[in-house]
């Protein structure tokens, strides 16, 4: 088996972990709550700062990560929310995220130096 071959079968199967852990974390809210919604925006906080921190290789990034976070589920309670409300849900989880990667990053660079 090919190394790139090795490397995409080991990213679903990252991917496929992160997606279970995403699923415990938000089976302690009713779908489609408030507290659903809330979770997500943890879970895909979490999963960019550790992005950020720990600058993980394919495996544990763009698979553990990956299917850690999820911009669909925000999506998805961004279109049950109406116009307005969706408008705000996607920037503030985009603006969120992308927050959560920088201080990530900053916190690894100054810890490295």
């Amino acid at each position: 088996m090919g190394n790139s071959v090795r490397t995409a079968l080991l990213v679903g199967l990252g991917a496929g972990m992160g997606a279970v852990a995403r699923q415990l974390v938000l089976l302690t809210a009713a779908p489609g709550s408030t507290a659903a919604l809330a979770l997500t925006f943890a879970v895909n906080i979490a999963g960019c700062l550790a992005m950020g921190a720990c600058k993980p290789g394919p495996v544990w990034g763009t698979g553990f990560l990956g299917g850690f976070t999820t911009f669909s589920a925000v999506s998805v309670a961004a279109a049950q929310s109406g116009a307005a409300a969706a408008l705000t849900i996607m920037l503030l989880s985009f603006a969120t995220s992308i927050a959560a990667y920088l201080l990530g990053d900053t916190l690894r660079e100054r810890r490295h130096g």
